[in-house]
């Protein structure tokens, strides 16, 4: 086999990336569950791999043995490394009575990052925009209190072998019954769970107790004004309605409204190779979140990435700040941050716009509103 040199492919193609995409369309061109699964299975591993699977080639062409990846995946992988694409995956789809549902996905994988390419981008040095060592802290996680795994204290733990100074425990709110809601009493319990580990903590990390609150297909928030108040961050978010064609700019206006939303989180709440999302004027949703100093959530989630670098790219645009979290709901998860400073690198967004860069003074000024931040003439927020 003589692989196609990287050198006479596409500067910009995230070859993982690619192989995953086919992997996962030959996934859904098979009858059998079982042989289903070993493929989606193959596309998770090689999105994984910490290095592009060009440099992975041997001398003769052969690839290592990779974790999950079986004869039938090897073959999908060598004929893209040969070619640029699989006859095998397309005879699969011609073959299939799939072909439509296939088509359908691979239009709703766009602008996603495989964890090689996150690599590639955080180690570019033409790219401007956030570093690893600039952040300091995640504004969205999950905790035993709604549907992560893991309890406030490896929370903090977990963040601080990340070089973090702060971060906000974000449990979903007790709306959304699905993703096992923190109710306002168990929200009280967890409020003395995070001081305890803030006295344990002392000065160098500060925990923060947030919520994500959900939006319903009005706008409003699932928790009121007044229990919205006791939590030190609002995330809002939108978990409904997420493959409907109509508009939804007004729902998303009135969430931003609201005077204790601080994040507008993965906005349009898509995934890979499954719905697109909301839809919106976001234009619109961008110029009210930068009048009331909102900040837009960059998702690294690696089903989400949302909001990606060509819409963060216009929210930039409009002068907005911006919120780079993990979505993790493990410590292990914690990294997905990584993927979020690839797209804010990709866009090319200011540092002193992202609040994750902010020191801790900053940060809780910001949180506690927009009245406590001036909007000097180039339109970004600076304490007063």
């Amino acid at each position: 086999m003589h692989p196609v040199a990287p050198s006479e492919r596409r500067a910009d193609a995230d070859v993982n990336a690619v192989v995953a995409g086919y992997l996962r369309d030959l996934a859904f061109a098979q009858s059998s569950e079982q042989k289903m699964f070993g493929y989606k299975r193959a596309a998770a591993a090689i999105l994984a791999l910490e290095t592009p699977l060009t440099e992975l080639i041997g001398p003769e062409g052969a690839l290592p043995r990779i974790p999950g990846i079986g004869p039938g995946s090897t073959r999908v992988i060598q004929e893209i490394l040969e070619t640029g694409d699989s006859p095998t995956v397309e005879r699969a789809i011609q073959g299939s009575d799939r072909r439509a549902d296939i088509e359908r996905r691979r239009q709703l994988r766009h602008h996603f990052l495989s964890r090689a390419e996150v690599r590639r981008i955080l180690q570019d040095v033409s790219l401007s925009g956030p570093s690893v060592e600039q952040y300091c802290g995640d504004l969205q996680m999950h905790s035993e209190w709604s549907d992560g795994s893991s309890s406030v204290r490896e929370i903090a733990d977990a963040c601080v072998a990340r070089g973090y100074m702060y971060a906000a425990v974000t449990d979903h709110s007790y709306g959304l019954r699905i993703a096992g809601g923190m109710s306002m009493v168990e929200a009280a319990q967890q409020r003395r769970a995070i001081d305890d580990v803030n006295l344990r903590m002392g000065a160098d990390f500060r925990l923060l107790q947030g919520i994500e609150a959900n939006i319903d297909v009005q706008g409003n928030l699932d928790v009121s004004d007044d229990e919205a108040a006791t939590f030190d961050v609002v995330l809002a978010a939108p978990h409904s309605r997420l493959r409907r064609q109509e508009d939804q700019t007004e729902r998303m206006l009135r969430a931003i409204a609201h005077p204790s939303v601080r994040i507008l989180a993965h906005p349009r709440g898509r995934i890979t190779g499954s719905r697109a999302g909301v839809i919106a004027d976001w234009d619109r949703v961008f110029a009210l979140a930068a009048e009331r100093a909102v900040a837009i959530e960059i998702d690294g989630d690696p089903a989400r990435q949302d909001l990606d670098h060509t819409l963060a790219s216009r929210a930039r645009d409009a002068g907005c700040l911006f919120a780079l979290d993990s979505d993790a709901h493990t410590t292990a998860q914690l990294a997905y941050a990584d993927t979020a400073l690839a797209h804010a690198r990709l866009a090319n967004i200011p540092t002193d716009r992202i609040v994750n860069c902010w020191p801790l003074d900053q940060l809780l000024a910001w949180l506690a509103g927009p009245a406590n931040l001036a909007r000097p003439r180039d339109g970004h927020p600076r304490e007063t």
